[in-house]
C-alpha cells in the first residue's frame, strides 16, 4: 500500500510541475506583434507592388527563408519556431496586413531577435519580394 502511495504522490508531483511548466511557457512566449516600425518606415514606397514575377520570386525566397519559422501558410506555426521566444508572428493576422508595406520592409531589413536582419543578406529586392509573398498570406 506504501508503493501505491508513493507512485501517487509522484504522480500528482510529475503532473503538478508539468501543468506549472505549461502554464509559464504560455506566459512567457509573447507575440512579435507589438513590434513597432518607426513612422518614416510607412513613407517606403514598393517599388514591386503589384509585380507579378516579384511575388513568384518572394514565395521561392519565403519558402527557403522564412518557411521554417513562419510555417508553410505564414501562420508563425513553422517547425523552427516553436522554440522561439517570442514566436514567429503570424504573418495572416490583420495585424501584419494592415502595416504598410514600407514598415514590413523595414522589419525584415533591421530584424529584430530572433528574427533575423536581411539587410546583408538579402538584396533590397529580394526584401520587397518578400513583402510581395507576405500580402498574399491574408487570411
Amino acid at each position: 500500500m506504501n508503493r501505491i502511495k508513493q507512485y501517487l504522490f509522484l504522480f500528482f508531483l510529475v503532473s503538478f510541475s508539468s501543468i506549472l511548466l505549461s502554464a509559464s511557457l504560455l506566459v512567457s512566449f509573447q507575440p512579435m506583434e507589438d513590434w513597432k516600425a518607426p513612422k518614416e518606415a510607412d513613407n517606403l514606397k514598393n517599388p514591386l507592388k503589384g509585380n507579378s514575377s516579384a511575388i513568384s520570386e518572394g514565395q521561392k525566397l519565403y519558402n527557403n527563408m522564412c518557411m521554417i519559422c513562419h510555417g508553410n501558410k505564414g501562420k508563425g506555426d513553422g517547425v523552427a519556431g516553436m522554440g522561439l521566444n517570442p514566436r514567429p508572428t503570424n504573418l495572416t493576422t490583420s495585424i501584419v496586413q494592415t502595416q504598410s508595406d514600407g514598415a514590413i520592409f523595414w522589419k525584415l531589413t533591421t530584424g529584430r531577435a530572433p528574427m533575423a536582419a536581411y539587410k546583408e543578406l538579402l538584396t533590397e529586392d529580394q526584401r520587397w519580394q518578400l513583402v510581395n509573398y507576405i500580402r498574399t498570406l491574408k487570411k
